[in-house]
């Protein structure tokens, strides 16, 4: 019963539409299939392991070109109480402080700098950093160029109201289909490795972004809404080259072609996020398709969640204009407003004067990370 209502006809198709109708395409014709969405699981863990891969092959030895050395981190004293807490909670509170000073006769000042060095001495330095920036360069880098190729050839990436001639009744192409597998299972490590990947004051944002572009993919693939969906991911996909290059610049030190690929990201994100995507692609989705198609139930829930997704870039780009308005009239990146790395104590901060190394610029959706 709860699988029926989760996979409700009534609730995902037009009227009139059924499931059964998607099951049977005519002779020459292939519709989306729900089930060729498992394919993703087992292929997300095979672009981690490429990722693991690639990171020890190819972007390790790029870093080590570029003097660009694995980081020995601080090591905190060795404290078997301290220790015993971190495990168990990362951060202690103010309760859990004061017992912890009382216990160990020590200062409130020296336990925070304790967890605070212990916090650091997990996190990756600046090569695994390097690292897992140029798996992302290169991912976006060649699935927008694959998205590009398929859609320039594509009458409605031209006249969008071709997305909804005869909907939901539209062939599904193997280049469609390779675009959602690769996409989908690429989101779907994101998510998974965010989790082992160096953290950010940003992870519950995203969170929620990741979790949100892994629906829309999935809706969009059950409905069979590639063609709006293609456009979607090859708009947000573009910006991400151009932040991955700027922070690969920055590991390695070089300012001035860090700033200016910010500064091109930031024009990038923009133009994509800010113009394209609400002007072009929301606009076929939400109006266009209320023309042609007419709104249904998860026609209301798929629009959300593409607004959603707006406010998020909204909010993102407030923060990467902050970044690239320094970046133009000071001279240099400023430090990245997610950054990964605390201070272990007032003076120790994480600036390029004190240790030679730049701030990093903020991340983005996508997958960012995606990196969307």
């Amino acid at each position: 019963m709860s699988g029926d209502w989760i996979w409700s006809e009534r609730f995902w198709l037009p009227e009139n539409v059924t499931w059964a109708d998607l099951e049977q395409p005519p002779p020459g014709v292939e519709y989306p299939r729900i089930r060729h969405l498992l394919y993703a699981l087992p292929l997300a863990g095979i672009v981690f392991l490429l990722r693991l891969l690639f990171e020890r092959l190819v972007a390790r030895p790029c870093a080590l070109m570029l003097h660009i050395q694995a980081d020995v981190p601080r090591q905190a004293q060795p404290n078997a109480v301290l220790e015993k807490v971190f495990q168990s909670k990362m951060s202690p509170d103010t309760r859990q402080l004061e017992g912890l000073c009382k216990q160990l006769d020590w200062d409130e000042r020296k336990v925070q700098r304790w967890f605070r060095v212990r916090r650091n001495q997990d996190r990756p330095g600046v090569q695994k950093k390097f690292c897992e920036s140029m798996w992302r360069l290169t991912f976006y880098l060649g699935i927008f160029i694959y998205g590009v190729r398929h859609l320039w050839g594509s009458p409605w990436t031209w006249d969008t109201k071709q997305c909804w001639h005869n909907y939901p009744f539209q062939h599904q192409s193997s280049e469609q289909f390779i675009h959602y597998a690769a996409e989908l299972s690429f989101y779907w490590s994101l998510m998974f490795s965010q989790f082992i990947d160096v953290r950010r004051k940003d992870f519950v944002i995203m969170l929620v972004h990741h979790l949100a572009t892994i629906f829309l993919i999935t809706a969009s693939y059950a409905n069979n809404m590639l063609r709006a969906g293609s456009l979607v991911m090859c708009v947000h996909d573009a910006s991400d080259v151009f932040l991955e290059a700027a922070k690969m610049a920055n590991y390695a030190k070089y300012q001035r072609l860090c700033d200016g690929l910010f500064v091109v990201f930031s024009v990038s994100f923009f133009i994509t996020r800010l113009v394209i995507y609400p002007f072009w692609v929301v606009h076929t989705v939400l109006v266009e398709s209320w023309e042609l198609v007419g709104p249904y139930r998860s026609w209301w829930l798929l629009n959300g969640m593409l607004l959603v997704l707006q406010a998020l870039h909204v909010i993102w780009f407030y923060l990467i204009a902050r970044i690239a308005i320094k970046a133009v009239f000071k001279g240099k990146v400023a430090k990245d407003e997610r950054s990964d790395i605390e201070s272990s104590s007032d003076e120790e901060i994480y600036s390029s004067r004190a240790s030679g190394q730049s701030p990093k610029p903020p991340g983005s959706p996508n997958g960012g990370a995606h990196g969307r």
